[in-house]
């Protein structure tokens, strides 16, 4: 892959995550207010992977939003181009975490600044020098960002990224499921790299079969060079030209709640197409990559919240051996 100054960009949502944490003294439910929103996730978990990440949004000219932007600086994530509002509210999410480690979201948006984000705000200059291009469908619920967002990887695609997509598939968001089935295909026939969960797979296929759902979806979209499955606490599947592998979860306890799993799983695919691109891959690449990818998102859910709790390599590669 040719040498561009950011690894990877990522478009889309930065937002607050409102997690359970314990009860008052009068027995109230506190909430710990994580920054998050999964585009940034990844970026997260990539710069503790020592790459070059920036990232495109916009949030509300709030206490949230400049929370959110140091955060992210903080990270080592590039924001220069995070852009402002100052009408719109930074978007909010209060998460209800379920004893399995499963979540409920409830969103404060409607609008949320990061629906606000516009054609002409995107940084093309960065798109176009960028490696990676990563995003998914909460950029594209509503009319104005879904232009940006499609124009954003139109620009990549033009100077010779590779495009990454996971669907973060978000049914309140949505004024209808077929709606966002069809932003989900959009995002399907333009990506070289997919991440999508079980539940994605089911409700783009009908299939609860992995096998079954992932040949219709590569027969459709042939594009998808690289077709990664995440199966919660079963693990995950990688399928690549004619090879399927499959590589249970971590399963060492100590599970607290799943916000950022997939994204970390996400940046650890990536990362990995970054050292190993997209050709000739063989059954052992593939299964180191998902061994990774699997241990990093264990350890991301033993954790609260996500930009935070990203491990580095060196705890990674611990757990493993």
């Amino acid at each position: 892959m040719a040498e561009k100054k950011f690894d990877v960009t990522a478009l889309g949502e930065l937002l607050i995550d409102f997690t359970e944490n314990g009860l008052s003294g009068q027995g109230n439910t506190l909430f710990e207010a994580n920054p998050g929103g999964a585009p940034c996730n990844v970026l997260a978990m990539l710069k503790k992977l020592d790459r070059a990440c920036a990232f495109v949004g916009k949030v509300g000219d709030d206490l949230f939003g400049r929370v959110l932007k140091d955060v992210a600086e903080q990270a080592g994530i590039c924001m220069d181009y995070l852009v402002t509002d100052k009408d719109a509210r930074t978007t909010l999410a209060f998460v209800q975490t379920f004893a399995n480690g499963d979540r409920d979201f409830s969103f404060y948006r409607n609008p949320g600044a990061d629906m606000m984000l516009t054609e002409d705000e995107l940084p093309l200059e960065a798109i176009a020098d960028s490696r990676i291009f990563h995003f998914g469908t909460l950029s594209m619920t509503h009319e104005g960002v879904r232009k940006a967002t499609c124009k954003a990887v139109s620009h990549a695609r033009e100077n010779g990224a590779v495009i990454s997509f996971d669907p973060n598939l978000r049914p309140p968001l949505w004024a209808s499921l077929d709606e966002a089935k069809a932003r989900i295909e959009y995002g399907l026939s333009q990506c070289d790299v997919l991440k999508i969960a079980d539940n994605e797979l089911e409700f783009m296929t009908g299939e609860t079969d992995f096998d079954k759902g992932a040949a219709i979806l590569r027969e459709k979209y042939p594009n998808i060079r690289l077709f990664n499955v995440t199966a919660g606490s079963e693990g995950s599947y990688s399928y690549y030209e004619d090879k399927r592998v499959f590589v249970p979860a971590c399963k060492l306890g100590g599970t607290i709640e799943t916000t950022g799993a997939g994204d970390t799983f996400c940046a650890s695919v990536l990362n990995f197409v970054l050292d190993h691109g997209l050709d000739g891959l063989a059954e052992a690449d593939l299964t180191e990559m998902l061994r990774f990818a699997n241990t990093a998102a264990y350890i991301v859910t033993t954790r609260k919240g996500a930009i935070r709790s990203m491990p580095g390599r060196a705890e990674v590669e611990a757990l493993l051996n």
